[in-house]
């Protein structure tokens, strides 16, 4: 690379990434020598770019946190891609977010070259925005976010505020796991330590979020289930033991719209059907849950729930016979 100036913005976009490079490497990619990438690193340097060199045969160089960071140097995609994360966030259940996203695209757009700034804006033509939240759909508060998320990490116990969904509320000791986002609504998954046991808790009711410091090994869920897996079962149906299997005569995306996460887990079973897997603590529950899918469907298992089923529906066919006068 020639341009003495193109080169040195491409060796800053190269350093930073989250990585060391080898000054091999770096010479590699520009098409210059080793004495040439010492050079640039030094001339960053000169410009306040805080550039570290670790030497050895495992060495190479990066950029370090520093508190007079120059300004941060995106190519074009990760531009794009930036802006089209924030042209989504007002669908992202996290209070403030739908105000402070729009505010940090503008910015965004006023220092974008004119090819870039016509691809976003072809963006936001052809793009179409989700619906708004529904009204039972309270967002969570980042700061909760950003402290679960640290104790996942580091894998340190929390206390925390905790409402119920009949209302109560009540401390909890918990070891966070994985924070998982389902639908307009973030669960975070955690060993809860007072109760011994696996739990899976919404975060828009967790308040006061105090760090204990301590840590413990890292924990998985029961049976090595992912954090997803877990949330979802967790959400289809809680504790419960009957476990159901539907056919859905409906191609996987036609049908997601319709299942929520408490209603169960969703997997492509062929172009036009999908397996909805859901449990419950009874029959009649689980009945009952699965005759609110707008739907046709066909059970799998458990027999069982065929008999509970036919007796709703003779129920309300006979709800809806004319009755004699």
């Amino acid at each position: 690379m020639r341009d003495p100036s193109g080169r040195l913005l491409r060796l800053l976009s190269l350093l930073q990434s989250p990585r060391e490079w080898p000054g091999g490497e770096l010479a590699e990619r520009l098409g210059v020598t080793t004495r040439t990438v010492r050079r640039d690193i030094e001339r960053l340097r000169d410009l306040g770019y805080p550039v570290h060199a670790a030497r050895g045969s495992t060495g190479g160089y990066r950029l370090t946190a520093g508190a007079a960071m120059p300004p941060l140097l995106l190519d074009d995609d990760e531009a794009v891609a930036i802006a089209i994360g924030l042209r989504t966030a007002a669908a992202a259940a996290v209070t403030g977010v739908a105000d402070s996203g729009p505010r940090a695209l503008a910015k965004l757009e006023q220092v974008l070259p004119p090819r870039l700034r016509h691809r976003v804006a072809a963006l936001a033509e052809a793009a179409v925005a989700l619906p708004a939240p529904a009204p039972d759909a309270v967002a969570a508060d980042p700061g909760v976010l950003s402290a679960l998320a640290a104790a996942c990490v580091t894998g340190e116990d929390v206390r925390f505020a905790y409402t119920a969904a009949d209302g109560a509320t009540g401390r909890r000791l918990a070891q966070p796991h994985r924070l998982v986002a389902a639908g307009r609504r973030w669960y975070l998954v955690a060993h809860d330590t007072g109760r011994d046991a696996w739990r899976t808790f919404r975060a828009d009711r967790i308040t006061e979020v105090h760090r204990t410091g301590a840590r413990r090994p890292a924990r998985r869920p029961p049976g090595g289930a992912d954090a997803v897996t877990w949330a979802m079962d967790a959400l289809a149906g809680g504790s419960g033991t009957i476990r159901a299997r539907l056919l859905l005569h409906a191609p996987i995306e036609e049908a997601a719209p319709h299942v929520t996460a408490w209603q169960g887990v969703l997997e492509p079973a062929g172009e036009r059907t999908a397996l909805l897997h859901t449990h419950g603590d009874t029959l009649w529950y689980l009945a009952h849950r699965i005759t609110a899918l707008p739907i046709d469907y066909t059970l799998l298992g458990p027999p069982e729930l065929a008999g509970t089923l036919t007796e709703i529906a003779e129920r309300a066919a006979r709800a809806v016979r004319p009755r004699p006068h």
